[in-house]
């Protein structure tokens, strides 16, 4: 795998992409694809399940940058944050357990702000 593979969120009101990492858990979220699953928001974060296990890689951490591209171990799920989530200090976006980081959102992460509990979510690997 390139260090620059890309994927696509779906969603009914909107999409956006993203570049992931070459890490591990990357890597078996790439031979997962593609997935659906249903979207929950907590603050100005959403996430959702994945068919993927994984365990805390070194670099691991609870506060990333918005936009980050996350894999929530204890919870199998992506986490998309943007912004404050309810144990945020200040405007950072600080996820509830230390996460695996996998890449960045191109463009403006603040899109999610149209993901609603319950949306269908699609994720699919694009051509390199």
């Amino acid at each position: 795998m390139s260090d620059a593979a890309r994927i696509r969120i779906t969603w009914p009101n909107g999409s956006l992409t993203a570049r992931l990492q070459d890490t591990a858990t990357t890597r078996k979220l790439l031979a997962a694809l593609p997935v659906e699953s249903s979207a929950s928001t907590w603050g100005e974060e959403v996430y959702f399940g994945v068919p993927v296990k994984a365990v805390l890689e070194p670099d691991a951490r609870d506060v990333v940058d918005p936009g980050a591209v996350c894999f929530w171990v204890q919870g199998n799920s992506l986490a998309l944050p943007f912004g404050p989530t309810p144990v945020s200090r200040g405007s950072e976006c600080r996820l509830v357990t230390r996460v695996n980081v996998l890449g960045a959102i191109e463009g403006d992460a603040r899109r999610l702000t149209t993901v609603r509990d319950g949306d269908a979510v699609k994720v699919e690997r694009l051509g390199d």
